[in-house]
């Protein structure tokens, strides 16, 4: 916040500055935030934006592993159903022997 303050500081003596015809003053105060402007804050917004980018590397490295883990889960759990439904035709076979002879 207190950026925004010097910002403001700065911007009022340069309006004051053009206003009141003092040149020295406006040049100082515009020289001064142009400069701090593209000194200072736009490194300071490029780290910014590394570390977003880091941030967002990182969690879309952990949106991967998690989904890579659901689909070996997703993939183990089919084949489980796969087993389970050929012992259930199994047992209906086996049952339709048993009725079969039943029946017979």
């Amino acid at each position: 916040m207190w950026a925004a303050y010097v910002f403001a500081v700065i911007g009022i003596t340069s309006l004051v500055g053009a206003v009141t015809g003092n040149m020295m003053l406006t040049l100082l105060a515009g020289g001064l935030s142009s400069y701090f402007l593209q000194l200072i804050l736009l490194p300071i917004i490029m780290v910014g934006q590394n570390v977003i980018s880091a941030s967002q590397d990182a969690r879309a490295e952990a949106d991967h592993l998690t989904l890579t883990a659901l689909h070996t889960m997703n993939v183990r759990q089919l084949e489980m159903l796969e087993q389970q439904a050929k012992i259930l035709d199994q047992q209906s076979r086996i049952l339709e022997m048993l009725e079969d002879r039943k029946a017979s």
